[in-house]
């Protein structure tokens, strides 16, 4: 398939052979791995892959070296898509690279055992989507706040803003939830309505526009 050429970064060799293999399987082309920030980087500046999977966590240091390079890949090569991968929910992480503005992913390793969802994930943020795990999802939604705009949204709403967050279309939103388009579409624009936010019909966008609009409050 076009646009399948993938490089994969993490310091644990048996997950890395794992997560290379299961993208292989669903017919990507691994064109490198490597095991530390400099290895990947050095690989994605030389294959210009389409899409890189990173672990967030990597030699030397073992703190945000996998982010410092998504975000150099960001300004680089912005042809390639990037896959976070984090052991934990980190908010300022994933809010670091939404900010860009471009098709990213931010999923939790605890993701990658329901392989199903882990190559769909993988598969939307390929094609341009921006992703989120869910659990991120519910952390910036069900947080505390004064002054709460989101106390305006039914539970129905929450939920549909919860799956507009992970980066599905309003006919994946209706598949999901069991609901037509229609109802979908007058959900959507329930929230975009109370939370004044502009919808511009784009997945990547609408993301953008909830966890900028979440993280400003």
């Amino acid at each position: 398939m076009a646009g399948n050429r993938v490089v994969v970064a993490d310091d644990d060799v048996l997950l890395r052979e794992g997560i290379s293999s299961l993208l292989m399987s669903d017919g990507y082309d691994v064109v490198a791995q490597a095991g530390s920030a400099d290895e990947v980087l050095a690989a994605i500046r030389t294959e210009k892959p389409d899409l890189a999977v990173l672990d967030i966590r990597m030699p030397p240091h073992h703190r945000t070296e996998g982010l410092d390079v998504a975000t150099l890949v960001q300004e680089e090569l912005p042809q390639t898509s990037v896959v976070l991968l984090s052991a934990h929910v980190d908010v300022h992480h994933a809010k670091t690279l939404l900010r860009e503005n471009r098709p990213v992913g931010y999923l939790l390793k605890s993701r990658i055992a329901s392989i199903k969802d882990f190559l769909d994930s993988v598969r939307r943020v390929a094609h341009g989507k921006t992703v989120l795990d869910p659990v991120f999802v519910q952390r910036l939604i069900s947080a505390p706040r004064l002054d709460d705009p989101l106390e305006s949204l039914s539970s129905r709403e929450r939920e549909v803003l919860m799956l507009m967050a992970e980066g599905l279309s309003n006919t994946g939103i209706g598949k999901r939830m069991v609901l037509t388009q229609s109802t979908v579409e007058k959900h959507v624009r329930n929230v975009m309505t109370k939370l004044q936010l502009a919808d511009t019909g784009d997945d990547h966008r609408r993301v953008q526009a909830v966890v900028i609009y979440l993280e400003s409050r």
